[in-house]
């Protein structure tokens, strides 16, 4: 079986941005692979739905917009741990919040 790829005006190596690698490393590293083809797929300017049934992208898109606004929730009580941990007086708390910082990748 042969495959011919035209060769267009795409840069591939620049399509997608770090931040959207790293929603494609964090899908791999949860185990979900199909919600990364289908992010690769949209990041480099495919429409996933001339590879896939429509029936399963729904299903794909229903299960991780869950799976995201249950990240975004922890992200965001994580960022009230750190606020919270900054109005504190002690000086072990801007140790914690560093290595809350640390945790988070900011």
């Amino acid at each position: 079986m042969n495959y011919h790829i035209s060769s267009s005006g795409k840069n591939f190596h620049n399509a997608i941005s770090p931040e959207q690698l790293e929603q494609v490393m964090e899908a791999i590293s949860d185990g979900r692979y199909s919600w990364a083809c289908v992010l690769i797929l949209r990041f480099v300017g495919y429409n996933p739905l001339h590879f896939i049934p429509q029936r399963t992208y729904s299903r794909l898109i229903k299960d991780n917009s869950q799976v995201s606004n249950s990240s975004i929730s922890t992200k965001n009580q994580s960022q009230a741990n750190i606020k919270s941990s900054v109005n504190s007086s002690s000086g072990q708390a801007s140790s914690r919040v560093l290595n809350m910082l640390k945790n988070l990748n900011y």
